[in-house]
């Protein structure tokens, strides 16, 4: 998966904004970020509860691990971008962040709501 293409599946998400902090890309919904693409473009971050990441670390142990220090032990959750090569793994990365924009989006925004 390439950067460009982690970008357009963030991006496709209802109501997912493109905003930016600290240097580098990041994606939003109702104001609250669910995931970022880093300054490298190599990796991004979704964040997960820690039963998500487990789950998700489980089936693709390839392309997620934990991030480093205190915002890991929260659940963020770093997606090796080019490690995402077959149709399953890209498709664990939209369901992951799937599950990331579900944890922070507004209730009408996940009902389907305008």
């Amino acid at each position: 998966m390439t950067a460009a293409g982690f970008r357009k599946l963030c991006l496709g998400l209802r109501g997912a904004e493109e905003g930016a902090h600290m240097g580098h890309p990041d994606f939003r919904v109702g104001g609250k970020i669910f995931a970022t693409l880093w300054q490298d473009q190599k990796w991004g971050m979704v964040r997960l509860t820690l039963e998500q990441r487990e789950v998700y670390m489980r089936a693709e142990p390839a392309v997620f691990r934990p991030v480093k220090g205190g915002w890991g032990a929260r659940g963020a959750t770093e997606v090796r971008l080019g490690e995402a090569k077959t149709k399953g793994q890209q498709g664990a990365v939209l369901a992951a962040l799937e599950a990331a924009w579900g944890n922070i989006a507004p209730k009408k925004l996940r009902e389907g709501k305008s």
